[in-house]
């Protein structure tokens, strides 16, 4: 009996809550995400543009990932989903890039 009450408590679902002042803090970072977003596409930046747009980008989708979707208080394994989720998302950035950049008239 003992094995069978042990067994329900460690696949019983593990419940977090998150201060709603959490949510607030992270809702006004993504508002100056996008701001931040916004402004950078007014500045000619050149070559840059499109690498600060990538990393702007890409902090706004971790804070959504990381509280919006709970990953910040998942199992180990969602995390090694999620951070193999970016590698491959990173192989297929450098992949384009790399067909992108050696075109001839991309050199012009």
């Amino acid at each position: 009996m003992a094995d069978t009450h042990h067994e329900q408590l460690e696949h019983a679902p593990h419940s977090h809550v998150t201060g709603l002042g959490v949510y607030f803090a992270v809702f006004f970072a993504l508002a100056i995400g996008t701001i931040v977003t916004w402004y950078a596409s007014t500045i000619d930046l050149g070559m840059w543009n499109t690498p600060i747009a990538l990393i702007i980008a890409t902090i706004k989708a971790v804070l959504v990932i990381l509280f919006f979707m709970h990953v910040i208080h998942s199992t180990r394994l969602t995390w090694v989903v999620v951070v193999a989720s970016f590698l491959w998302l990173g192989v297929l950035f450098v992949l384009t890039f790399a067909d992108y950049l050696t075109r001839g008239w991309a050199m012009k």
